[in-house]
């Protein structure tokens, strides 16, 4: 059975920390996008640790690449921590996210 919560926010006085943990689907859009959304308004630098999930699906891809475009939109940091399976690399160039933010700041 697979865990119904596998996203996970943490927040300081300046920075939030978003943990993406096993298969981010459909199934926990609306909570990524609630984080995502939660973290942005606080205006902190945004690092999202994606070391523990196994997938993304098309639509979490969709709301990083938002959520990355927001923050440099609004002067804020995004980053992506950790290391992505090639499978979710070779996923997002097929789904024609060619420039879904790669990794910067392996842990």
């Amino acid at each position: 059975m697979k865990n119904a919560v596998s996203v996970f926010l943490d927040q300081s006085e300046t920075l939030c920390l978003l943990r993406l943990e096993g298969e981010v689907d459909i199934a926990s859009a609306a909570e990524l996008k609630k984080l995502l959304l939660q973290a942005l308004a606080s205006g902190n630098d945004l690092h999202v640790d994606v070391e523990r999930a196994t997938e993304l699906d098309v639509t979490a891809m969709q709301l990083l690449w938002a959520a990355e475009r927001a923050a440099r939109g609004a002067g804020t940091g995004f980053t992506l921590v950790g290391r992505l399976p090639e499978e979710i690399l070779a996923a997002a160039s097929e789904a024609g996210l060619e420039k879904f933010p790669v990794p910067i700041d392996p842990k």
